[in-house]
């Protein structure tokens, strides 16, 4: 498709002008005829060259997979073979969920064949994305028109949740000793835990830990050291329903969640133990509990595409499914979004799977009910707010009480604590031997 140009529309203005002038002066009538022929012979001349003139080979250089917040960098490559025009601008049609910068760009080629254009993007979601074909204007030989086409192919880039600042996190939880606070302090029962090596005596080892046999061959204080039990097993359950699509800033809950699931596949495949996951309330995923160096990769392409549904989550008949799936003990971490409307469905679920698993809930509160409770009602509409507030967190509370008195253990937090909390709870489980 040509588009007229600039050049061409001022062309057409002043020829329009002129026109008006003859009418005042009709001498000038053979002038204007004349430069409206020779306006036409440029049109339809520069016209037939623009739909003559050769096209660039075209190239999308960006990675097949993204990371969702972050700025990734866009080339585009362009070659021509034949004649090189003048100047041409070019736009690159980018998923509609990404921002970028640095587009449309507008290049005046100096006769160089070759041009490499770069600009940025960032992926606001997580996904299949599609790039579309490079759209661009091209200056006729004559200036008249631009002609518009469409080069290149198509392209699909998938997009993960960012791992690599998860990974940051988690890598200061590996060791008891830069876990969150509260942890170092806690004593290990000194059951239940795995024998790792004989060492020399240290000041406040136990006396239990005491080899004597040892002690009398090596003729000093030798000490066992112990691990925590390994090749336990954590299985996260991931609600995929609606509630999980309310939002807390630029993410919903359930990427809050994915982020808390890979934070916490991260430390427990550290802990050396066996982690699988299971979805409910939207797509059926399920991979089985294993410990491997690829575990963290494969729950990443298993969640990457996955958003949050209209469906209403089943928690019950997700325990049953989860009960026929793993029948070994383990940890059953459940994301989710808490409602008051939960206690029945959610307190049978756990019930079932508490008589073979342990039992972790952990819920995301609304940050924005924090806030309203901070609020001062000093109006009748904060008042009525705040009461709101204040009634729907005591039945969610209420909620909470009920599962940990069937032995649940709770989370109840803000979706920016989710990850960092979880991770806790597990090391505290590891900590007590509860597993």
């Amino acid at each position: 498709m040509n588009l007229p140009s600039n050049t061409l529309l001022t062309a057409l203005g002043l020829w329009f002008a002129s026109a008006i002038v003859t009418a005042f002066e009709p001498a000038l009538g053979i002038w204007c005829s004349g430069f409206g022929a020779l306006l036409l012979l440029w049109i339809v001349a520069d016209w037939l060259l623009a739909r003559a003139q050769d096209l660039p080979a075209a190239q999308r250089v960006v990675a097949n997979t993204l990371a969702v917040g972050t700025w990734s960098h866009v080339e585009l490559r362009l070659y021509w073979q034949g004649r090189v025009p003048s100047w041409f601008a070019a736009f690159d049609h980018h998923p509609v969920s990404f921002r970028q910068e640095g587009l449309p760009a507008k290049v005046s080629t100096h006769g160089k064949n070759s041009h490499a254009l770069r600009y940025r993007v960032q992926a606001l979601a997580r996904g299949d994305h599609h790039f579309g074909r490079i759209q661009l204007r091209i200056r006729s030989p004559w200036h008249a028109w631009l002609r518009q086409v469409s080069v290149g192919e198509e392209m699909l880039v998938r997009v993960f949740p960012n791992f690599a600042p998860l990974a940051r996190h988690a890598l200061r939880a590996v060791d008891y000793r830069n876990a969150l606070i509260g942890l170092q302090k806690r004593r290990r029962r000194g059951q239940g835990m795995d024998f790792a090596q004989l060492r020399e005596y240290r000041e406040g080892d136990a006396m239990r830990q005491v080899d004597w046999k040892a002690t009398m061959r090596m003729s000093k204080m030798i000490s066992r050291e112990y691990q925590d039990e390994r090749d336990q097993r954590i299985l996260m359950l991931i609600d995929c329903g609606r509630r999980m699509g309310a939002r807390d800033g630029n993410l919903s809950h359930f990427d809050h969640s994915l982020d808390a699931v890979l934070m916490l596949a991260y430390v427990s495949l550290s802990h050396g133990d066996r982690v699988g996951l299971m979805t409910l309330g939207g797509p059926e995923r399920f991979l089985p509990t294993q410990h491997s160096s690829a575990t963290v990769s494969r729950i990443l392409r298993e969640t990457y595409d996955l958003q949050p549904t209209l469906q209403v989550s089943d928690f019950e008949r997700a325990a049953q499914q989860l009960l026929l799936r793993e029948r070994k003990r383990a940890l059953v971490v459940l994301m989710t979004n808490l409602r008051d409307e939960d206690d029945q469905g959610l307190i049978a679920a756990t019930r079932l799977l508490g008589k073979r698993h342990l039992v972790l809930v952990a819920s995301m509160r609304e940050s924005a009910l924090d806030r309203a409770q901070e609020e001062p009602a000093d109006t009748p509409h904060a008042a009525a707010r705040l009461a709101a507030a204040v009634g729907y967190a005591q039945r969610r509370e209420a909620t909470l009480r009920r599962l940990r008195a069937e032995g649940v253990l709770c989370l109840d937090v803000t979706p920016g604590e989710l990850a960092v909390e979880t991770v806790n709870r597990y090391l505290a489980v590891k900590a007590a031997n509860q597993l």
